[in-house]
């Protein structure tokens, strides 16, 4: 069950930069999230109830896994969205690939009684570096095009935070819950939020609902909410973090491949020396050790209570 977790996560997450990037295309991006977390986190609801498992819990545990939710797939999700209409779905993915940096430094916080590792700091240095060779091409650019890319790349490391925040979180928020009804509740939750967001800025009369746009939708919800998430979350479950997050350096190789033979986009120099140091960056960080302060026994990077 793991090793097929991992590889749904692996390929499927790789190829969802494809079918966002397809999707706002003619359909601005909260509608999107709204439809394809709606659509998808409501029906996973009734197949949890269909199939006999709790999908009512206490308020206080709903409203939980809704925030988790809307920190995974309003504050990610969305961000990496709006990023894709000006930043290639390779290069976005090369970005969000820094995600077990933030793991890094939010177990490390969020615990309290660990600390980073040498290993580790040279990871989060290195994960660094990486980003700016990968943001050289917009830093130097004095065209309005060039100026948006990197602000769009810019907003990717704080979608990437908001993943990262609300994956921690979920270790500890979600304990008691069917790990199927939870993601339901979570996907259902950043549907809502979404949608709200679209009535706020008027997303409704702008949206193009074309074959295209509307295939790589449906592929969405089934694929990367379905199929990927619910990997994801169960992972999470069941596996440490570091672990988990080896995922960051597995789908940008996926989402660049298929960017450069779908979307012909562009894979150059800096692309390819950026992502070597990012993939390094993150091996550095998952193979890491955090120290316990009051004791001499070391756990894995990233690893939360209860792995």
């Amino acid at each position: 069950m793991v090793i097929v977790a991992f590889g749904l996560v692996y390929l499927l997450w790789g190829s969802t930069y494809l079918a966002i990037d397809i999707a706002v295309q003619t359909i601005p991006p909260p509608m999107m999230c709204a439809t394809r977390f709606f659509i998808a986190g409501v029906v996973m609801l009734a197949a949890c109830a269909a199939t006999g498992r709790k999908i009512l819990y206490s308020p206080r545990q709903i409203a939980l896994a809704a925030a988790v939710g809307l920190l995974l797939l309003m504050g990610g999700n969305l961000t990496l969205s709006y990023a894709e209409l000006s930043v290639p779905s390779g290069l976005a993915a090369l970005i969000i690939a820094v995600i077990p940096l933030w793991f890094l430094v939010l177990d490390s916080l969020l615990l309290g009684d660990h600390h980073i590792s040498g290993r580790g700091k040279a990871g989060l240095a290195l994960g660094i570096v990486g980003l700016f060779v990968l943001f050289y091409p917009e830093l130097l650019s004095e065209t309005a095009l060039g100026r948006r890319e990197l602000w769009a790349s810019l907003s990717l490391i704080g979608g990437s935070f908001s993943w990262a925040l609300g994956s921690v979180l979920s270790k500890r928020w979600l304990q008691g819950m069917d790990v199927f009804s939870a993601t339901g509740w979570q996907i259902a939750a950043a549907g809502v939020g979404n949608f709200l967001f679209a009535l706020l800025v008027g997303d409704f009369s702008r949206a193009g609902w074309t074959t295209r746009s509307v295939a790589a939708v449906m592929y969405l919800v089934v694929c990367g909410s379905w199929i990927g998430y619910t990997a994801y979350i169960w992972l999470l479950k069941h596996v440490p973090t570091s672990k988990v997050s080896t995922y960051a350096y597995v789908n940008p190789v996926v989402a660049v491949f298929l960017g450069w033979l779908i979307l012909h986009e562009r894979v150059d120099r800096f692309i390819v020396v950026g992502s070597v140091i990012v993939v390094l960056s993150v091996i550095l960080v998952t193979s890491a050790t955090v120290k316990g302060k009051t004791a001499s026994e070391e756990l894995p990077a990233v690893e939360t209570t209860g792995d």
